[in-house]
């Protein structure tokens, strides 16, 4: 893996602050850090908790591949793309994606561009446990 890119799939609690640690860069002006958080509702109701299955190796590959992609098409210092798996409660975070460049605007593009393809892209599937109804599983976003 390229030097500048940290790319993780775990089962681990994620740490925007230590995201944001990885992504600082003396020659960077800017860190933008985007976590992603487990919320209360969706489309389809209320929602008490979420479950993330990832097929890992691939999952990994995509998240690199982003990675690089940023890397290569801003004047990013470093991206960071993390992802949680397993069971997660209201409030916990499930995804980071920080990004660092010389300049706020090249900073908070990359991190959306980071965010949206691995919303989109990756092999990485959630079911919501629902107030109401069966838990369901959803598939991109």
């Amino acid at each position: 893996m390229r030097e500048g890119l940290s790319v993780r799939i775990t089962s681990e609690p994620l740490d925007p602050g230590a995201a944001w640690l990885a992504a600082a860069h003396p020659s960077a002006g800017a860190v933008v850090v985007f976590a992603g958080t487990v919320r209360d509702h969706s489309d389809a109701g209320g929602v008490t908790a979420l479950d993330y299955e990832a097929w890992e190796d691939r999952a990994a590959a995509h998240l690199e591949s982003v990675g690089e992609e940023i890397l290569q098409r801003w004047p990013a210092q470093r991206a960071i793309l993390w992802h949680r798996t397993g069971h997660l409660e209201i409030g916990e975070v499930s995804v980071v994606v920080a990004c660092s460049a010389p300049h706020r605007d090249q900073a908070f593009e990359a991190a959306r561009h980071g965010i949206e393809r691995v919303k989109h892209d990756a092999p990485i599937w959630k079911k919501e446990s629902l107030v109401e109804g069966e838990p369901h599983w959803v598939m991109g976003s």
